[in-house]
């Protein structure tokens, strides 16, 4: 049975930095693609950021890059989010993802097939 847990939501003051983990079970992080998405009150869900199964390559939306970062422990078998200089709008429920699908461009929610509880993001202003 596969399952994804994530971790280290919370309260943070604008500009600040919270970190994310996601561990996996189940299934290896080598053999998936790993993905961060959140959505806000009232808004879709959106992606945040993915990595190959390799590592090699990496998306991030665009209102995020710069600031995200995101990584993966193989041997720990989970998936990292640090997330600096936080804004109110970052505010969401991040979910983790993995999937066996990877596009150059176009990625999205449909290319994942296992998902995590959620954690909750809050950053104040």
């Amino acid at each position: 049975q596969v399952q994804l847990v994530e971790s280290g939501g919370g309260l943070v003051q604008a500009g600040g930095s919270l970190t994310l983990s996601c561990t996996a079970s189940g299934l290896s992080i080598d053999n998936y693609a790993m993905g961060w998405f959140r959505q806000a009150p009232g808004k879709e869900r959106e992606g945040v950021s993915c990595i190959k199964w390799s590592g090699d390559s990496i998306h991030y939306v665009d209102s995020v890059k710069g600031r995200f970062t995101i990584s993966k422990a193989t041997d720990k078998n989970t998936v990292y989010l640090q997330m600096n200089s936080l804004k109110p709008e970052d505010t969401a429920i991040y979910y983790c993802a993995a999937g066996t699908k990877w596009r150059m461009s176009g990625w999205g929610a449909e290319d994942f097939r296992y998902w995590g509880q959620g954690t909750q993001v809050t950053v104040s202003s």
